[in-house]
């Protein structure tokens, strides 16, 4: 990944979103920067494509998200849903954009947001629904449906599983950006750094992760998520089958081995 990906300028047919593999790391680059990457229906759709055949490819094992240009996702593209603001036009984006953050949330491998100049509406639920966010210190992260009459709720579903409930309340009924560091201190973004070193960030972020156990990975996340809507001892219970069931993997055999033995591990493909 470069920042050269990353800010692309892009001609009109260009496509609405664009895909590099590397060494085990998908990049999928949210490709409209003339409209700040808002999520049209095309890359809605074009992202759910990619998720899709990345969960099928055994060769990914972690996925970086990111926007050409200036922003990162400025949420939904409210200029094409004002061409149709007919009810069915409406439930069909919301429910497209529903399907996408699902497979985001149960892709098996780890999500990685990199973020830089705004994030708001969908677009911070985006940030919120990836696993993992690094993001520039100059980083705007908002819901600010509000300040328009249109209260953040699909955001908000992300947002509030990611950060305390009085901070996600707060965001979402102000409307009013916050930096990355009040983004950090909330817990929405795991790091920040600046513009010039954001690309090694993530790339040092993403290579730690692709050099784990790729089935390991998408059973750690799996159960984080699952264990999280449960009760403590639902949780325990359901945790101590996930271990029992990790154990008997062959990755947890050769990683044990590899550890008693003193040498790397190595691992199944």
């Amino acid at each position: 990944m470069t920042s050269a990906t990353a800010h692309a300028a892009t001609a009109p047919e260009a496509p609405v979103l664009l895909r590099s593999d590397a060494d085990g790391v998908a990049t999928l680059t949210l490709n409209r920067p003339q409209a700040r990457n808002a999520l049209s229906m095309a890359l809605m759709g074009a992202l759910q494509d990619q998720l899709d055949a990345i969960r099928a490819d055994p060769a990914v094992r972690v996925v970086i998200l990111q926007g050409a240009g200036p922003a990162f996702c400025a949420g939904h593209d409210l200029k094409e849903m004002r061409t149709d603001p007919s009810r069915a036009a409406t439930e069909a984006v919301f429910r497209t954009c529903a399907r996408l953050m699902l497979s985001l949330t149960r892709l098996p491998q780890p999500v990685i947001a990199r973020v830089h100049g705004i994030a708001t509406a969908a677009g911070c639920q985006l940030v919120g629904t990836c696993d993992l966010a690094v993001c520039t210190e100059t980083a705007r992260f908002a819901t600010p449906g509000v300040q328009i009459g249109l209260f953040c709720s699909t955001p908000m579903v992300a947002l509030s599983r990611a950060v305390s409930r009085k901070a996600a309340l707060e965001m979402l009924l102000v409307g009013e950006p916050i930096d990355a560091a009040e983004a950090l201190r909330i817990g929405l973004v795991n790091r920040v750094v600046p513009e010039a070193e954001l690309d090694a960030a993530v790339g040092a972020l993403a290579t730690r992760i692709a050099g784990k156990a790729r089935r390991v990975l998408a059973i750690g996340k799996e159960a984080f998520g699952r264990q999280l809507e449960m009760g403590l001892e639902d949780a325990y219970g359901y945790a101590a089958e996930v271990m029992t069931r990790n154990m008997m993997m062959a990755d947890a055999q050769e990683g044990i081995d590899a550890f008693l033995g003193k040498r790397p591990p190595r691992w199944e493909p």
